[in-house]
């Protein structure tokens, strides 16, 4: 099925991009950018964009790599060091 059809991008290619970059590293986090530089295109009229991110969240290699899902988790306070 074509998603980006400015682009002529299927789903196929979406799934190939995410398996592609999730076996080069295993601890990448994976954006609609980076699909698209992977399949060397880029965003056009941006039109896709909702059937784009719902392909990619279909393919179970665009989830998040366990040891950085709770690196949010905590908030950070800045200390200040004035005195």
């Amino acid at each position: 099925m074509i998603v980006c059809s400015c682009q002529g991008i299927s789903d196929r290619d979406i799934h190939a991009a995410v398996d592609w970059m999730r076996a080069s590293d295993p601890h990448t986090i994976i954006t609609p950018g980076k699909v698209y530089r992977a399949l060397g295109k880029s965003v056009d009229c941006g039109g896709c964009m909702t059937q784009f991110l719902s392909t990619m969240r279909a393919n179970p290699n665009t989830e998040v790599p366990m040891e950085l899902r709770a690196l949010r988790a905590t908030p950070h306070r800045r200390e200040s060091h004035e005195g």
